[in-house]
């Protein structure tokens, strides 16, 4: 007989993979300079790195779902977080650019996977009315990352060699793997469970307009947050040693934002998701009015990290709406958020190279998020259910203690 964890322990168990996630996703970028010099390239090469961890996750997160259809949940995340150990332990050891690209690839492919996978984990160990508080406790791994991890990550790359960096992430993925196989709940595999039923997701309007939503409205988020650092030495005048604090400040947000929304999305889903494009939109409004000082950008940065709890709402939005197809449609909300994170840059970087200047990202922001506000019109005004929508509970996964 298996030994059964309270929910809190399982929960922690997955947060710690989100942990490893986050720190090599966003430690990558703040280490670019170093890569650029270990690999012997320029600074606008390295950037192709990081790209290809990108691609990774949005070509991985639809394929490796579909494909692990008929495993159980708990393999399949023991799985997911062994592929990404490896991707990390290789890049460590990657001798040039060329091979390089290929491990950051690699380590991508298994993120979308598993973060929505421990997603319905997560909210199948829960009562209805705290599914997206269990999510939420999953991405706090994630937020986490921004405020702790990719600060000791950056540490670490100046102290030792970026090397350590993708060493240490890899060790925290073998724990993570550890600590699932020990607490997780012994779950067997879907017998119905087919690629054919996977893939009946993408047939359901509701499923590509949640995942409209998050690829449009949260693209405001990342056109702030990666010109973000350009914007404090050249716009509001801190030093370089200031921005690591901003950072953090943004992290901090993003974490609390995780704790607290969710408490309000189980009672009311999608009104949250629609609050919190109007709050992202108003905030992003005023980020150029507070960009001038210091202490007026340091809580404007905070509220707009409020809005990063989206991907948790809409997380939890799409298990009510993906009908048969809860793993494909899960693991696609990570893709949707790193297609944001292609158009929020891209579209500030046009603003900047207009002449627009450097807080003309918020704006930019401001206007995406509005845009995923229009799609979430679109959603209710077509919706055929509550506000909020009920589960579809058929996929929780059958435990065995």
């Amino acid at each position: 007989m298996a030994r059964t964890f309270p929910p809190g322990i399982v929960h922690t168990a997955l947060a710690v993979g989100g942990f490893a996630i986050g720190t090599t996703e966003f430690a990558a970028m703040s280490l670019e300079p170093d890569l650029a010099r270990g690999l012997g390239i320029d600074a606008p090469t390295a950037g192709h790195v990081i790209s290809a961890y990108a691609l990774g996750v949005v070509v991985g997160a639809p394929m490796l779902a579909v494909l692990s259809a008929r495993l159980a949940r708990r393999t399949l995340l023991i799985a997911l977080m062994l592929m990404f150990a490896v991707g990390n332990g290789l890049s460590a050891l990657a001798p040039d650019y060329h091979w390089m690209l290929f491990f950051r690839f690699l380590s991508g492919l298994p993120h979308g996977a598993y973060f929505g996978i421990a997603a319905l984990v997560a909210a199948s160990l829960v009562p209805e009315d705290r599914r997206t508080v269990a999510v939420g406790r999953i991405m706090l791994g994630l937020t986490v990352a921004t405020v702790i991890g990719v600060p000791l990550a950056q540490m670490l790359g100046q102290w030792l060699n970026w090397r350590w960096v993708f060493g240490v992430v890899a060790g925290l993925a073998l724990l993570t793997a550890t600590l699932v196989w020990i607490a997780a709940p012994h779950d067997r595999p879907d017998e119905g469970a087919t690629i054919r039923r996977e893939l009946a997701a993408l047939g359901r309007g509701q499923v590509w307009l949640t995942l409209a939503i998050g690829a449009i409205g949260f693209g405001g988020m990342f056109a702030v947050y990666t010109y973000l650092a350009a914007t404090l030495t050249e716009v509001t005048g801190t030093s370089t040693a200031t921005i690591p604090l901003v950072l953090a400040v943004f992290g901090l947000g993003m974490t609390i934002g995780n704790i607290v929304v969710p408490r309000f999305a189980d009672r009311a889903l999608m009104p949250t998701a629609g609050g919190l494009l109007l709050w992202s939109a108003a905030m992003l409004a005023l980020y150029p009015l507070a960009a001038g000082s210091l202490w007026t950008i340091l809580p404007n940065v905070f509220a707009i990290g409020l809005g990063g709890a989206l991907g948790t709402v809409l997380q939890t939005r799409l298990m009510d709406v993906a009908g048969e197809g809860q793993g494909l449609a899960a693991a696609l909300n990570h893709s949707a958020f790193n297609t944001a994170n292609a158009i929020g840059p891209w579209a500030g970087g046009l603003a900047i190279a207009h002449g627009l200047g450097w807080t003309s990202t918020g704006y930019v922001g401001c206007g995406l998020a509005l845009g995923g506000f229009a799609i979430w019109l679109v959603a209710m005004r077509f919706a055929g259910d509550t506000l909020s929508g009920p589960a579809d509970r058929s996929n929780r996964p059958v435990l065995s203690h």
